[in-house]
């Protein structure tokens, strides 16, 4: 087999990280062995063998390539580790510390720091601290402590700012959240289409899901699923004359749905579905594209996962996102509805 058709190859000229550990390469010219990622400019392939492990490389008398240390630590690793130790200092933290603290303490500059945080977790050091800080208040009201105390145990100065983004943060009040949501009542009906089944749920702020399926049944426990702690009631006419709305909304996305949605996601989340929101019907966006839109380059997984979790179908739509090659990726729902949508929008 030659050398361009090895998988193994196709890998080394991806700089695949993922290929670390699994095996080493060698180049003749230069009697060096280097680690699949390795940043170094591609070699002659005619140059090149590969090792399943350092030792054979050092027996074939290999010597490690000094940028991308194959013997030790990788720089990916290194960088792991040191933002994984900034994230621990942001926990231990009793108020949220400032950038300037946590580059100072990590010997970095500000600037450095925050584009390596961000490459590595998907998110800015100061939305990690919010994210952390709203954990810590949703993991005190479910060990019944009282609202208040929860607040200020998770660092918030007072209890007006964090009531401000309660809701957002919570998806309910914090005395509904800390009852396990026993009090919010999701309403609910499925309506068919030509993309099949479509579950509308709301909560008194809004449409809180739009699913996709062959099967109404299963539509429903995926709902009592994401919704476990909340009460699921069936429409009344009313709302079915709501859902027919959102029916004819998902027929064709460019009437726009103009209804209120009640958006629950995690911080980065969020941020993914609104850079979604920006793409036109009709148009598309690589995960890079979206990951490199919200500041973090190279959070294009982070951005498929965020994607995946989305509980509106379409009015999100993740159905404009697709790989780097333009093929069609994943889709909660199915491929096929997602190609369906795209071409209905393109067409249009």
């Amino acid at each position: 087999m030659m050398l361009e058709d090895d998988a193994r190859w196709k890998r080394v000229l991806a700089r695949d990280a993922s290929a670390d550990g699994t095996f080493w390469y060698s180049v003749a010219t230069t009697k060096i062995f280097c680690r699949p990622s390795c940043p170094s400019r591609a070699a002659n392939p005619r140059n090149v063998a590969f090792h399943a492990s350092i030792a054979a490389a050092r027996a074939a008398g290999f010597r490690p390539c000094r940028r991308c240390r194959p013997d030790g630590r990788s720089i990916a690793d290194a960088r792991a580790t040191l933002i994984a130790s900034i994230c621990r200092t942001i926990e231990r933290a009793e108020t949220p510390p400032s950038l300037a603290e946590l580059a100072d303490a990590a010997r970095l500059s500000p600037s450095y720091l925050q584009r390596t945080f961000k490459a590595v977790t998907g998110v800015s050091p100061r939305e990690y601290a919010a994210a952390h800080r709203t954990e810590r208040v949703r993991d005190s009201l479910q060990q019944k402590s009282s609202v208040t105390q929860a607040i200020f145990d998770a660092g918030f100065n007072s209890s007006g700012r964090f009531y401000e983004r309660s809701t957002q943060l919570l998806g309910m009040t914090p005395a509904r959240y800390r009852d396990g949501g026993a009090g919010e009542t999701i309403r609910f009906a499925v309506g068919e289409s030509q993309l099949g089944s479509v579950l509308v749920a709301s909560s008194a702020r809004g449409v809180v899901a739009i699913l996709l399926g062959d099967d109404p049944e299963q539509l429903v426990r995926d709902l009592q699923d994401r919704f476990a702690r909340a009460t699921l009631v069936g429409g009344d006419r009313e709302y079915e004359r709501l859902v027919a709305r959102v029916v004819g909304f998902v027929e064709n996305p460019r009437i726009g749905l103009d209804l209120p949605l009640d958006v629950r996601g995690t911080a980065f989340q969020q941020r993914v579905w609104n850079a979604l929101q920006a793409i036109p019907a009709g148009s598309s966006a690589s995960y890079s594209e979206i990951a490199s839109r919200i500041g973090a380059p190279k959070a294009a997984r982070a951005v498929a996962a965020a994607c995946a979790a989305n509980a509106l179908a379409v009015a999100i739509p993740c159905h404009r996102v697709v790989r780097a090659d333009a093929s069609a990726g994943g889709y909660a729902w199915g491929v096929h509805r997602k190609q369906m949508l795209a071409e209905r929008e393109r067409a249009s």
